[in-house]
């Protein structure tokens, strides 16, 4: 990853970060959200584990470690996907990527509350203004849950993703503070999100029965391989090289390509008032990504827009 240079590293946060969320839809309808979350992470785990084994990297670490570990890979890649998965049955994927642009303020303030970290008005403000864009692309969405619930369920499950996905990040952040090394600290968070949504399929009484539908399988490797290993492997890249601050436009510019990726295959067409919300959630990061780049140490949740 460090012979790539910053703009490729940059270009396959973006490609494949955008595109993931229209992925997950080839997933949908032929396994449950749990079940295809529990596949894709156990798989991604085995392959971050694996790669940590043959490199040498201990793998041996206390309960204790290992219980920060279940509580930043339960929420970050196990409960929240899986309310991920269940909002994009029924709202377009984009919707759902945008809606995480409002992501940065809920952790910056829950970092304040918990930890004390500070932020800056213009934080708070841009965060502010991402969070208003959000409402007005999802105000649309709210209308046409009069011929039916789904749409207003979608929408709460994407909340309730972003919530979750938070607790996620802000116990990554606290996991720093002990010294836990990245890789093994992904790798079993990966595993213990795998492990929390297929308890969730368990108790439901789903079947982990694996389709035989050939877009699953590929989507399911994409996801795994590309989405979860690749892509998180060239962000700790960027963000080694030039800083958290900087690195955070991937969260400025996932949502983008996710939105276009819906309106060429899901068949969603946005109105003015969307396109002004995109706009508004879109200069809301940007405004924060400003301050954050001249501060190189400012550390801001720029992973949120991971998919």
């Amino acid at each position: 990853m460090h012979r790539l240079k910053t703009w490729q590293l940059l270009a396959i946060c973006v490609l494949t970060w955008g595109t993931t969320w229209h992925v997950i839809t080839y997933q949908i309808g032929h396994t449950p959200p749990e079940v295809g979350v529990a596949l894709r992470f156990g798989l991604a785990a085995a392959l971050v584990l694996g790669w940590c084994a043959w490199r040498g990297v201990p793998l041996r670490f206390g309960l204790a470690d290992h219980a920060r570990f279940a509580v930043q890979g339960g929420f970050m890649y196990g409960v929240s996907y899986v309310c991920v998965y269940h909002a994009e049955q029924h709202v377009a994927s984009g919707l759902v990527a945008v809606g995480y642009s409002a992501s940065p303020l809920i952790s910056g303030l829950g970092a304040l509350l918990l930890f004390g970290v500070a932020v800056t008005q213009r934080f708070i403000w841009g965060g502010l203004l991402a969070m208003a864009g959000v409402v007005l692309i999802f105000w649309p969405e709210f209308g046409k849950a009069a011929h039916g619930a789904g749409t207003t369920l979608g929408v709460a499950f994407a909340v309730a993703s972003v919530l979750l996905s938070t607790i996620g990040s802000l116990s990554a952040s606290r996991n720093r503070t002990h010294r836990l090394p990245f890789w093994p600290a992904l790798g079993f968070g990966m595993l213990y999100g795998a492990a929390a949504a297929a308890l969730i399929a368990w108790a439901q009484g789903q079947s982990f029965a694996l389709p035989t539908v050939a877009s699953w399988w590929v989507a399911l490797l994409y996801l795994a391989l590309l989405g979860s290993v690749l892509t998180f492997a060239c962000f700790l890249t960027l963000q080694e090289r030039i800083g958290p601050g900087p690195a955070g436009s991937v969260g400025a510019l996932t949502p983008l390509l996710a939105l276009a990726m819906s309106v060429a295959f899901e068949g969603y067409a946005p109105d003015a008032l969307t396109a002004a919300g995109a706009g508004l959630a879109l200069l809301g990061n940007a405004f924060m990504l400003v301050r954050a780049s001249t501060r190189a140490g400012a550390p801001r949740a720029a992973t949120a827009a991971a998919k």
